[in-house]
């Protein structure tokens, strides 16, 4: 495996529209596209050729070629950036290489709601973007943060691991810090972000308690912070955060979130109805007095969703079952899809069956 090799195999998945790139020892190059991952018709990959193209990455970036787990990006000129996960199974490599193309996104071309961009309008207080791996955290995040950087007069500061898309100059200064490259962990950046002047803070997962403790404080004293959680729906994300503090401390950290949370924007990726490519469903919260009463108070907590549904029409909020319905009367998915996705399929089946069109 040379570079040449390697860097067709890579050119050949951003052409074919892949998300992610597996290369992996016993098997040959596969491709996930629209959701499926599909192999190569190739020969398998031998332990060496995986060993070859993991030393390429390690020596591009400076890397002992001898780690067992990493993660960090890697470029083509003219072709796409990436984000490898390096691990070793069965004493060989293997590597998983996420698509980050060169091209920002914005909110328009993701196919997102409109109440979206109004959140990237807020000027302090936490925003959380959730979701399962690969269903669209970090785009979404890249989006918000291209909408600022070309028009508002800020200074919005990102730490990630690894660094993915890249933000030109605009409106905004972005200073982009990678973990392991350009500071130590995400503790040091985070406490060192602090005195740089920051207006938006954007990190790349809050991994625990300490980060969240952070972040709530920036949010708390006037700073825009966005971040993700893994985590499945506006309700659970709620109480994982308050989950990664010690039992003792989460009523007082609900107070602290409910004050500070200004939007909630959980995330699934769908197959669309007509083949081509994915769409995003979203789950919305934008917090109000109410919203607010309901994170305080554990007992409380499961009254969002309907809440969500009642400030549809005021706020633009909007639960995972609302946006499945609204996307399959518009024929966007199919009703199969929509049922399989939703928090409580038979009220989308009820919904439906009322529904002359879908008859």
């Amino acid at each position: 495996m040379n570079q040449q090799n390697f860097h067709a195999l890579l050119t050949l998945g951003v052409k074919k529209g892949a998300s992610d790139i597996h290369l992996q020892a016993g098997y040959p190059p596969a491709y996930r596209i629209n959701g499926n991952l599909y192999s190569a018709k190739m020969e398998p990959f031998r332990p060496e050729d995986t060993q070859a193209a993991v030393e390429l990455i390690m020596a591009e970036r400076g890397l002992p070629p001898d780690a067992d787990e990493i993660d960090c990006g890697y470029s083509i000129p003219g072709v796409s950036r990436f984000r490898a996960n390096i691990y070793r199974q069965r004493g060989s490599f293997g590597m998983v290489m996420r698509v980050i193309p060169f091209e920002l996104p914005t909110l328009e071309s993701l196919n997102l709601p409109h109440v979206i961009s109004r959140i990237a309008d807020a000027h302090q207080g936490l925003i959380l973007v959730t979701g399962a791996t690969g269903e669209g955290k970090s785009t979404t995040i890249a989006a918000l943060l291209n909408k600022m950087n070309a028009s508002e007069h800020l200074h919005i500061i990102t730490v990630e691991d690894p660094i993915e898309f890249l933000f030109p100059p605009g409106q905004a200064v972005v200073s982009q810090r990678e973990v392991g490259r350009d500071t130590r962990s995400f503790k040091h950046a985070l406490r060192s972000a602090m005195r740089q002047d920051p207006d938006v803070l954007m990190v790349g997962e809050l991994r625990d308690s300490e980060t969240a403790e952070t972040c709530l404080k920036a949010a708390e004293t006037g700073h825009l912070v966005i971040s993700t959680l893994h985590t499945m729906d506006v309700m659970r994300s709620i109480s994982r955060f308050a989950g990664m503090f010690p039992t003792e401390e989460q009523l007082l950290v609900r107070g602290r979130l409910a004050d500070s949370l200004r939007a909630i924007v959980s995330l699934r990726l769908l197959p669309r109805a007509d083949g081509r490519g994915l769409v995003p469903a979203c789950e919305v919260l934008l917090n109000s007095i109410s919203i607010a009463q309901s994170i305080r108070d554990p007992a409380r907590t499961s009254e969002i969703p309907s809440l969500l549904e009642r400030s549809a029409d005021d706020l633009g909020t909007q639960t995972f079952d609302q946006h499945l319905l609204q996307l399959c009367r518009r024929g966007i998915i199919t009703a199969e899809v929509a049922k399989s996705h939703a928090t409580s399929p038979n009220e989308i089946q009820r919904a439906l069956s009322l529904d002359p069109s879908e008859m």
